[in-house]
């Protein structure tokens, strides 16, 4: 099939706030088929994940000095979900003039879109979004390896139940998903904050 061709929605006008260039905040697939209800295709956390990241966005934007804002949304297959340009492929935060917007069709955010040339290599990078398992697996892992410094937030991040099918179709709930890929990016490098340090992820550390 056809993919959608990246349009990656950024330029130079967009860099009027003052904002600390050490320091980006990363938006992963927040988009409306995975943050709508379970009864609805979302994931189970939605409600709660999608307050903790709002909150998060709120505590960026109103920073004194801000950090880059940088929001991804993920293009699917026609007749996905996320399909570009259907219902559930919007974002679910309205974006501001001065935030960046960029398409990506791979799981790793960096692959095959300019995200690289608006993260410095020495720029701390915090990571909230979807889903734990793939995009935020694989981003963060990108990340790390161009060296960025990348902290992963505790309940910004949420995934699906998985099903086992090479073990007889168990299900592994999606918290039990999460907690075992923030055990992951913590051994190769990631650091993990929970939602209780949200007051002062944006403030001098």
């Amino acid at each position: 099939m056809t993919r959608h061709p990246i349009d990656n929605h950024y330029s130079p006008h967009h860099q009027s706030p003052p904002y600390l260039a050490c320091r980006v905040l990363l938006l992963l697939d927040m988009q409306v088929c995975v943050l709508s209800s379970p009864a609805e295709g979302g994931v189970p956390s939605s409600e709660t994940v999608l307050q903790n990241i709002e909150y998060i966005l709120d505590r960026a934007r109103s920073a004194k000095q801000p950090p880059r804002i940088i929001h991804i949304r993920n293009s699917g297959e026609p007749g996905e979900p996320d399909a570009p340009n259907s219902p559930g492929w919007q974002l679910v935060f309205p974006t501001l003039e001065h935030e960046f917007v960029i398409d990506k069709l791979k799981n790793n955010a960096f692959s095959g879109t300019k995200l690289a040339d608006l993260i410095p290599r020495d720029a701390e990078l915090i990571i909230v979004g979807m889903q734990s398992d793939y995009c935020v697996r694989a981003t963060c892992s990108a990340a790390l390896d161009r060296g960025n410094t990348v902290i992963l937030i505790k309940g910004a991040h949420a995934t699906y139940d998985r099903i086992e099918v090479w073990n007889g179709g168990m299900v592994t709930k999606a918290l039990d998903v999460e907690l075992e890929i923030e055990a992951e990016l913590e051994e190769a490098g990631v650091n993990l904050l929970c939602m209780s340090d949200g007051p002062h992820l944006f403030s001098d550390r």
